[in-house]
């Protein structure tokens, strides 16, 4: 969904009822990547991890998957270098658990993550949902460094499964 379609310049504020979304910083979902789950986003800054973007242009649904979640790092690109393995744990730094601060490339064998580019879930946001990433070009890192990841977990959807706006009077 672009933003812009529907009249709007910016987003000031965001309400998630259900399930994860994806948003992005320009239309056609291009840009630095927002992640957001269930609750409110009063202000930019409450879904912005990089303090680089004050908006959001183009947003869509988070498709996920209820097998058991597995996601293998690749320091190089190409699948190649070190490799870590997470099933089931967030890793709030890769570096503490004897991985580097590099990853190259990403398998998704199952389940929805988000990688971050800093340690904590701080910085750039990466989604990564079941698949190959070759390169980091194709998660749209701007460098192959991600120091952190997580699971989504939020199954919860909209029984109408679609979205309304509503224009504030």
């Amino acid at each position: 969904m672009n933003l812009c379609d529907r009249n709007f310049d910016r987003v000031g504020s965001v309400r998630v009822e259900c399930g994860p979304w994806v948003a992005f910083e320009q239309s056609n979902f291009r840009g630095e990547m927002f992640i957001l789950e269930k609750g409110e986003y009063p202000r930019w800054d409450s879904w912005s991890n990089s303090y680089r973007s004050d908006r959001f242009m183009s947003f869509r649904p988070i498709c996920m998957d209820n097998q058991e979640h597995k996601i293998c790092l690749f320091e190089l690109a190409e699948f190649q270098g070190n490799k870590m393995e997470i099933t089931e744990d967030d890793i709030p730094s890769l570096w503490a658990y004897g991985f580097c601060d590099r990853v190259g490339s990403v398998r998704v064998p199952s389940g929805t993550w988000v990688g971050y580019q800093y340690p904590g879930y701080r910085g750039y946001q990466y989604l990564f949902e079941m698949g190959e990433y070759r390169h980091w070009n194709d998660w749209c890192a701007q460098q192959p460094q991600m120091q952190s990841i997580r699971r989504l977990r939020d199954m919860q959807w909209h029984q109408k499964g679609s979205f309304q706006f509503t224009v504030p009077k």
